[in-house]
Parts: C-alpha cells; structure tokens; sequence
C-alpha cells in the first residue's frame, strides 16, 4: 500500500503539470493577471496569471473524486484481476470506504474557499467576508467532517466537552488556511512550504498505516511540486487566494486527521508509539511552526501599529528578510529550510518517549528564538546606522 500512496505523488504532478500549463496560457489569453503594485504586499513585477490554485484545486480534487467512486461502484472482483496489488487494495476497501463521508466533505470545503478565492482574486471580497466564509468551512468541517484537534473524554457528554472541540478545530483551520495564504508574498514561498510540510505529514501518515491522509498528503505534494515548475523565481504562474486558501485548508484537515497519540489496541496508530503520548498534541505545532511564526509576527507587528491583523503589507517574515539584505530568492530558500528544519523532528515526536519529544519541540522552539534574536540584532543595529 506505501507504493500506491507514493504513486500519488506522481498523479498529482502529472494533473497539475499541463493543469498548469493550461491556466497560464488562458491567464494570459484572458487577462486574469496579478499586476504589480495592486496591493501592498505583491511584489514590484510585471503582471502574472494569477490561476495557478485552478490547477491543484483540480490535480487534488479529481484523484479524490475518481477513488471515492471507485471504492463503491468498482466491484471487489474487479481489483483482484491484477494480482498482488489487487488484493491489497481489495483488503482496504472497507476502511476507503468509510473515509468516503470524510473526503466528500473535505472536498465540499475545500470546492467553497476555492471558488471563493477565485472570485477575490478577480474583485476584492474584502477580508471580513473572506473570514466569515472560513469560519464556516471550519465550523461544518468540524461538525460533519469528522476532523476534530482534539477529543475530551473526561468532558464527553457536557456542553464544553461538545463546544470546546469545535472551537479549537475552528480557530486551527482558520489559523493555518491564512498562515499559508499570508506566505504567498513572493515566488515559491508558500508552495515551496507547504510542500515541505505536504512531505513530512506525507512520512509521517506512511509510518501510521494512515492511508487516506498519506494519499491527500501525496497527491498535494505532486500538484505543488508541479506547480513549483512555473512559480519559481522568476515566477510565470502565482497560486492566487484560489490556490493558497485551498492549499492551507487541506494542510489544515490533514494535520488534524494525523495521528499523534497511539490509542491501545487501535489499528489507525502507529504500533510503535508510546500508548497516549500527552507531547504528541506539540507535533503540528512544531510541523507548522515557521508558517505560525509568519502570520503571528506580522498580526502583531500590523496591531501595534494600530492595523487590522488581516491588511495587506511588507511586513512579513519574507520581506524583513529582504530589508535585512537577503535576496527574494534567498529568504525564500532561508524559510523553506527553516521548514525543513522543523518540520523532520515532527515526525518522529509522536514515537518518542516524552522527554525526546520535548527536546524536539526545544528545538523547534529555540530555532525560532534564533530568527527572532538575529531579526531584532538587525534591525537595531540598522537603525543605529541610520542613527
């Protein structure tokens, strides 16, 4: 079953790809461009098809459509014609088969923030609406979707044992659909993260036996692998609000559908994993720590200016960076790595021992101490410079 997950990577570029190709060649056609100096955080260029989410909205839609069809209209004599493999897939059938209410809602949602991203990059929607819109995809994600952060077994038949759930999966897919739509301010930022960590979830699922996520995870890191193709620098393609809001919400589901606490005598949890590890709750937070530290910075750098977290402007983590003296493609390189950085220790906390898992996270946290400290040495002795 590990090799038909990592065929999806493969399925996921081959859709994109052309996908790619062909949004661009009708972005151009049509005049769907991003142009320059449009809004305060877009680069000085010269404008660029901004469709780009078209094509992996559909290079991960369609393989989740074509397998939800399939395991219920394909009859189980069918796959076993082709051997070995058939009869791996013959054998998880059942379990695809009760993962089909998930996807089909997970792929309702991620069909709304779509469209809507499409229709904002077109005409702004402005951001209250577009959070409202969120928020709601979150909430029937959380009710109906079976994605929760977390379950509270001493609260189970209480109102905050019912609530709380909820609101935390809520504030989670908001935080990280906008973490992956605020890094998309310069040329393969955000895809460059997002498929870092489409990667290690794609590691982390595989060791779980989790096969549905690992699929979303793969098929996910081939359509931005593909896409990457045409928005490195110099980009001729952007993801627009159409692909970073479908990008950050699929990441979102899938960090929630992970396991990271081993549950005795449970077959979706990794065997090897300490049974009810508390640490492995800290894994997204160390998975997805760079994108967090992104969209926190900025939220308050734009607050103590007396701003809406949610304006446009040149404060990102990638933009200081460049104020710093970096190229845009080498703070780009810096944050994927910072990523990298990261993201390998996360998937390996849920089998440790709690005090190995706690050094993981230490130095997750301690590698954002470092840019925090080299960012604030910089800026201070640019100022005394300037002084």
């Amino acid at each position: 079953m590990t090799w038909i997950v990592l065929g999806m990577v493969a399925a996921g570029f081959m859709l994109a790809w052309p996908g790619c190709a062909l949004v661009l060649w009708a972005g151009r056609r049509m005049g769907l461009l991003d142009a320059a100096g449009l809004e305060a955080h877009k680069e000085d260029k010269p404008a660029v098809p901004n469709v780009g989410g078209i094509a992996v909205f559909w290079a991960v839609a369609l393989p989740m459509a074509a397998v939800m069809a399939a395991v219920w209209f394909v009859p189980n004599t069918w796959w076993l014609r082709f051997g070995e493999l058939g009869q791996v897939l013959s054998y998880h059938l059942p379990g695809l088969k009760n993962t089909t209410a998930v996807g089909g809602t997970l792929l309702a949602a991620l069909a709304v923030v779509h469209v809507m991203g499409l229709f904002d990059d077109r005409r702004a929607l402005g951001p209250w609406l577009k959070l409202v819109v969120q928020v709601g995809v979150a909430v029937g994600l959380a009710t109906s979707g079976g994605s929760r952060v977390l379950e509270l077994d001493a609260l189970e038949g209480t109102a905050l044992g019912s609530v709380l759930p909820v609101v935390v999966t809520v504030l989670w897919i908001v935080a990280i659909t906008n973490a992956f739509n605020f890094l998309d301010n310069m040329d393969g930022l955000s895809a460059g993260v997002a498929s870092v960590v489409a990667g290690v979830y794609l590691a982390a699922t595989l060791l779980n036996h989790q096969w549905f996520v690992a699929a979303l995870s793969a098929t996910l890191l081939g359509a931005l692998l593909a896409f990457l193709c045409f928005n490195k620098p110099p980009a001729r393609l952007y993801l627009g609000d159409g692909g970073s809001l479908v990008v950050g919400l699929l990441l979102a589901v899938i960090s929630i559908r992970t396991t990271y606490v081993a549950l005795p005598g449970s077959d979706a949890t990794p065997v090897d994993a300490p049974s009810g590890g508390w640490h492995g709750v800290l894994t997204p937070l160390v998975i997805m720590a760079i994108p967090l530290y992104d969209m926190v910075s900025v939220s308050v750098i734009r607050l103590r200016e007396g701003r809406s977290p949610l304006s446009g402007d040149r404060n990102h983590f990638s933009h200081r960076l460049v104020r710093l003296g970096l190229s845009r493609p080498s703070a780009v390189a810096v944050i994927v790595l910072a990523t990298v950085a990261t993201g390998i220790g996360g998937v390996m906390m849920a089998r440790l021992p709690g005090w190995q898992a706690a050094l993981v996270a230490s130095q997750a946290a301690a590698i954002l101490a470092t840019i925090a400290l080299l960012e604030r040495a910089a800026i201070t002795g640019e100022n005394r410079h300037s002084g």
